[in-house]
């Protein structure tokens, strides 16, 4: 059992903190919101601190967990920043989406202080998050991936090292690519099926289970005919992705021309007022139109 500090406390942070209490590692946590710090330290027998650089003190690993680019160099970066108070040979592991440049950059800083940076965006959605259950994907030097394992292991349903770094906010890309298809799939089988009058339940239950089957039609579909989108991830968090994945495909010279197509689609979602709805809300896009 090791020191850990969790920087950021959403609803993704908030339940992997708790789980690293869990397993018996000795959790101090911070968060932009002290309430909210305070709160699960009282819940969950920790410690809260003020700052990043007060809650890293003597960690032997330092998990992040907050919203973007400029949030993560918030809390790394500065007297009060994490990088200030962390000890040489510790790991920080950054589980939030971001994009490879500020990977890169924040990589080099902490190499420069002897500290290991691994890069673990995770996939699994708030349910992962409260279940143990999330997807783990990184990047980061082989040594570093190896002591991080076991810690992440806390709350993973898979961890896995896919390269270097940035490698893993690469394979994050990739999964957001493949899930912006998904959803827009499943959100136009709905609405062609209500307009052919059938009954998208039965539907549902047959093509589930042949080769269209996916996470996303057995964990959204029903919540889509109810027209209910106030749950899972916003659709705000979801353009900040695409646009990541779409400015790194220009820089790589790949061709996402479906991942375009339904960034501006979530783009028309915003302008309906659903900047918070659930990303399975391309639906209401569809519905509203008539």
């Amino acid at each position: 059992m090791v020191k850990v500090a969790f920087l950021g406390l959403g609803v993704m942070g908030y339940p992997m903190a708790g789980h690293l209490a869990a397993a018996g590692h000795k959790v101090t946590v911070y968060n932009r919101t002290p309430s909210k710090a305070e709160a699960w330290a009282k819940s969950h027998s920790g410690n809260a601190a003020e700052t990043p650089q007060k809650a890293v003190q003597d960690a032997d690993f330092v998990m992040a967990c907050v919203g973007n680019d400029d949030d993560l160099r918030a809390i790394c970066l500065g007297d009060d920043g994490a990088f200030a108070g962390m000890k040489e040979g510790s790991v920080f592991v950054d589980h939030t989406t971001v994009s490879a440049k500020v990977t890169t950059e924040l990589y080099a800083t902490a190499a420069d202080q002897a500290i290991a940076f691994v890069d673990a965006p995770v996939s699994g959605g708030q349910a992962g998050a409260e279940n143990g259950a999330l997807s783990v994907m990184c990047g980061g030097t082989q040594s570093a991936y190896d002591q991080a394992e076991p810690i992440i292991a806390a709350y993973a349903k898979i961890c896995r090292r896919i390269g270097d770094s940035t490698a893993g906010q690469v394979t994050k890309m990739c999964n957001q690519i493949a899930i912006a298809g998904l959803v827009q799939g499943l959100s136009e089988a709905l609405h062609f099926a209500q307009k052919a009058g059938l009954d998208g339940r039965d539907v549902v239950e047959v093509i589930s289970q042949g080769a269209a089957g996916s996470w996303q039609m057995e964990n959204r579909f029903a919540t889509m005919l109810e027209d209910q989108f106030d749950h899972g991830f916003a659709v705000d968090w979801m353009r900040k992705d695409l646009n990541i994945c779409l400015s790194t495909a220009d820089d790589i010279g790949a061709s996402l021309p479906v991942t375009a197509l339904v960034d501006q689609f979530y783009k028309d979602v915003q302008k309906m007022g659903g900047g918070r709805w659930d990303t399975s809300s391309l639906l209401k896009r569809l519905t509203s139109a008539g």
